[in-house]
């Protein structure tokens, strides 16, 4: 795959590097899966006010696989797959589903015999280019996963193209604040040092702009909120250390042994020591986009011709403006 345009101020997109990333990250990214496993918990409680029962699940970028048992019983009778442009994470993922079988009592026998003894079925692909079929899924579900990707109109535009019409896409992702106590240590240990200022965590998308990308590639009632959770630290070397698990360095090489790379690091964490609050701990900040939205019903044929549905007829002009 050839590097996608970045975002201003962003380095190109390479998938083989961020593959490479999380593949190292694979082994001890169960350290800091709290966050993801509690930001899973909120996506299902926002879940819980939607009237859902799809046929077919994907989970897109689903790492480890820690969502896909939360998903399996909540809806037992669609088979619930997995994808991760990590070879490494989705080796995490099958060894995390190989002893978890109790779901399977929910299934009725025919459709247990069609799943067959794997459960869960993984792909390893980029999300923005997944090797499914035109609307192979009516759940699309995806957390902390969308920031990895510079284009998200390019992948909102290929999760559009994977649900089928009526499908709910249910994601959560990273904003504009997370990181910012990382972002402006290392601000001031760039001008401080006269190294030149590059970018050191992803550049993450506006809510607002993530509900426009959202429309403009088909889908419609786009539901999008946001909160901030706080994630605090005894010390900058174990936030230091938190955040490589994470994998949030992914443009730029591991920290180096050079006498100069240890001055830096000396630097930044001294700039995160500084960042210390009353309490004795250092923030961290994490932005939590939410959004949910479903895949708008074509309005017109391949041919240019005009859809009516028969449940749109005598609801008046005003219901197919």
């Amino acid at each position: 795959m050839s590097p996608s345009p970045a975002r201003p101020g962003r380095p190109a997109y390479d998938s083989r590097q961020l593959r490479r990333v999380f593949d190292r990250r694979a082994a001890t990214f169960h350290e800091v899966a709290f966050l993801p496993r509690e930001i899973a918990q909120r996506m299902r409680e926002r879940l819980d006010y939607i009237k859902l029962n799809p046929a077919s699940v994907l989970d897109v970028g689903c790492g480890p696989g820690e969502d896909l048992p939360a998903l399996r019983q909540r809806f037992p009778e669609a088979p619930v797959f997995g994808t991760d442009l990590s070879f490494a994470m989705l080796q995490r993922a099958l060894q995390h589903d190989a002893g978890d079988t109790s779901w399977r009592r929910f299934l009725p026998a025919s459709i247990g015999r069609a799943l067959g003894a794997r459960g869960p079925r993984f792909a390893q692909a980029d999300f923005g280019a997944l090797p499914f079929v035109h609307g192979a899924f009516e759940l699309l579900w995806s957390n902390l996963a969308l920031h990895w990707h510079p284009r998200p109109d390019l992948v909102f535009g290929e999760w559009q193209r994977v649900l089928k019409a009526n499908g709910l896409l249910m994601f959560s992702t990273l904003g504009p604040d997370t990181l910012k106590e990382l972002r402006g240590a290392w601000a001031e240990v760039e001008a401080a040092h006269g190294v030149p200022t590059r970018a050191h965590v992803i550049d993450f998308v506006d809510m607002h702009d993530l509900g426009d990308m959202l429309v403009e590639n088909g889908f419609e009632i786009p539901v999008m909120d946001q909160e901030t959770i706080t994630v605090t630290y005894r010390s900058a070397d174990k936030l230091l250390a938190d955040v490589r698990r994470w994998g949030a360095y992914p443009f730029e090489r591991e920290t180096g042994t050079t006498h100069a790379a240890r001055r830096l690091y000396r630097a930044l964490a001294a700039a995160l020591e500084a960042r210390r609050r009353e309490d004795g701990t250092i923030p961290l900040t994490f932005e939590i986009i939410y959004g949910h939205a479903w895949k708008a019903v074509p309005r017109t044929t391949a041919e240019g011709h005009g859809i009516v549905r028969i449940e749109d007829i005598g609801r008046g002009p005003a219901r197919n403006r």
